[in-house]
């Protein structure tokens, strides 16, 4: 499978992996944005992707980011789907509550994983079949 994308300018960094193997891309900061402390931006990558159908492209956080300054996504994760052709765009979110952040063009801020996916025909019923767990949700596991 090929991945086709386009760069929106000439100065933006393709999606990297850095090691072989890799799940995710990194996706680079087209342009420069400070998050102040609690304060979140819309980040693009200036580039556009030709998602395959039946795949869809999500966009996670960097573990990096997140441990050393707080930097997730406020949407995480974001999803691509396979007809969008316009801007990836990160939506980054600073949750550390006394220091800015500065993002850079250049800097890796996000990961882009491809999954494949189905579309099931949907079907109503009057009533689902039972299953052990049932309705617990939220906490219904223990601590």
């Amino acid at each position: 499978m090929k991945l086709r994308f386009t760069r929106l300018n000439g100065a933006v960094i393709e999606p990297t992996r850095a090691h072989p193997g890799d799940a995710g891309y990194d996706l680079h900061a087209a342009e420069g944005a400070t998050l102040s402390p609690g304060g979140r931006a819309s980040v693009g990558t200036g580039i556009a992707l030709e998602i395959p159908e039946g795949w869809a492209g999500l966009v996670l956080p960097r573990s990096g980011l997140a441990a050393r300054h707080g930097i997730t996504l406020t949407n995480a994760p974001g999803l691509i789907d396979a007809g969008y052709r316009g801007e990836v765009r990160v939506l980054l979110l600073n949750t550390d509550r006394s220091e800015s952040f500065d993002v850079k063009p250049g800097d890796r801020i996000a990961q882009l994983m491809l999954v494949r996916h189905s579309v099931p025909d949907l079907l109503e019923v009057d009533a689902l079949e039972e299953s052990a767990r049932g309705g617990n949700g939220f906490g219904s596991t223990g601590t």
